[in-house]
């Protein structure tokens, strides 16, 4: 391998909204997500919508539909 051209790898943590705090190596220093393996509803099995800027407010408003009346 060349000297100089590859990134430092160092050990980093990684935290989660939730609180969870992960310790690991990678390029980067400090990380922070959102969702991790604690949290995901794919690994709780626990449905929950994430909401950001009211997306799920502006589909329903989108595609709701009207009620025709006889």
């Amino acid at each position: 391998m060349k000297d100089k051209i590859h990134p430092v790898y160092q050990e980093t943590t990684i935290t989660c909204a939730c609180g969870e705090v992960i310790h690991t190596r990678s390029t980067r220093k400090n990380i922070r997500v959102e969702i991790c393996s604690r949290c995901h509803p794919f690994f709780t099995g626990k449905q929950k919508f994430i909401d950001t800027a009211g997306r799920v407010e502006k589909f329903m408003r989108k595609y709701k539909k009207e009620k025709k009346e006889s």
